[in-house]
């Protein structure tokens, strides 16, 4: 089959692989149709991030049931026959562990994940654990459906929120993620929602979203998120992009009693200093880090929450892919996206 490989830090080949062999009897051959470049595909791929080389990355995608799970501990079948369509939640947990026992999958002590610990979907075929598929609703285009796991993230993050109607939300990135987690605000409360960014693209599209755009290159957006709010700040906060410095700035425009939530994975030493570490004691403030999403309790998770949400129109996600080449170019994509000589937002492969 063809895939994209990663065949040594800053190396991506298209080129023929081996058929991938089936790893256990409780596991599905999936035909990829739609996989996405994540922000930590970048990292892995060209910052010496990789677990092993070669490396098939890719661990948000959509795909079709090619041969399904055989598992003699369920004679009535495999849940997901050929021509299902699904999608996978990547980390493989190994549900002995004390986490596991309660559905903490994300603070597995041994887990295993799709596209970064073992070969992902950037190919045209991956197994699967059939445990960890779900199904994509009617009404759900393949191409919503792969964009299930980021929203989920986002969907993690803001419910560590104690949103309240009339809340000032402030998202600090507009790119994929942070908008997900700015609809998500939306929905669960805040009256308005800021979105912090630098690029011109994703600020535009927070404006015709309905969100009010702070464009950073302007001026101070911690002085002027705190302006738009009478001075009072953001009640609830999401840093969405990584940087030391919006680390810094989102916990500076929370009001007092309001609530942070770290989400970006950070770039370098986050320092703060006296006065600001001070000012978070007096306007006694909440900081929460999060990561990843749950997938339990069966039908009242975040993934299937996103998708009651994909389903109802009531989550945008079409709106965030900028660009959809067919696999063949990814090499070529990501030389692009690292080059920043253009605008991109969410990238989706088409195997």
């Amino acid at each position: 089959m063809k895939a994209l490989v990663l065949k040594q830090d800053k190396l991506l080949e298209y080129m023929d692989v081996p058929d991938p062999v089936r790893p256990g009897p409780g596991w599905a051959l999936i035909r990829v149709a739609y996989s996405g470049i994540c922000n930590s595909d970048l990292h892995r791929g060209f910052e010496g991030a990789a677990y092993h080389y070669p490396l098939i990355m890719g661990h948000e995608f959509s795909g079709v049931v090619e041969e399904p799970a055989i598992d003699a501990r369920f004679p009535a079948g495999p849940r997901f026959p050929p021509g299902a369509n699904v999608i996978a939640f990547p980390l493989l947990p190994c549900r002995r562990c004390t986490p596991c026992q309660t559905g903490d999958y994300a603070q597995c002590v041994d887990y295993d994940y799709l596209g970064s610990r073992r070969d992902g979907a950037f190919a045209e075929r991956v197994w699967v654990p059939e445990a960890n598929l779900m199904a994509v609703p009617e009404g759900v285009s393949m191409q919503d459906a792969s964009l299930t796991e980021p929203c989920a993230v986002a969907l993690h993050g803001v419910d560590k929120l104690s949103i309240r109607p009339g809340d000032f939300g402030a998202v600090f990135g507009g790119g994929p993620i942070g908008n997900m987690a700015a609809q998500w605000m939306r929905l669960r409360g805040c009256s308005r929602v800021f979105v912090v960014d630098i690029d011109d693209r994703k600020l535009a599209l927070a404006g015709e979203m309905g969100f009010s755009p702070i464009d950073s290159r302007v001026g101070d957006p911690v002085a002027l998120i705190r302006q738009e709010t009478g001075g009072a700040g953001a009640d609830r906060v999401v840093e969405a992009i990584g940087l030391p410095l919006t680390f810094l700035q989102a916990v500076q425009c929370g009001a007092r009693f309001g609530e942070v939530v770290f989400l970006g994975n950070i770039r370098g030493s986050f320092e703060i200093g006296e006065k600001d570490f001070s000012s978070i004691l007096r306007r006694e403030l909440t900081i929460r880090g999060t990561w990843n999403s749950r997938v339990v309790p069966e039908g009242r998770n975040d993934w299937t929450t996103v998708l009651s949400h994909l389903r109802g129109s009531k989550i945008e996600v079409a709106r965030l892919v900028s660009h959809t080449p067919p696999l063949s170019q990814g090499a070529d994509v990501f030389a692009r996206v690292l080059g920043r000589k253009e605008s991109f937002n969410k990238v989706v492969f088409v195997p």
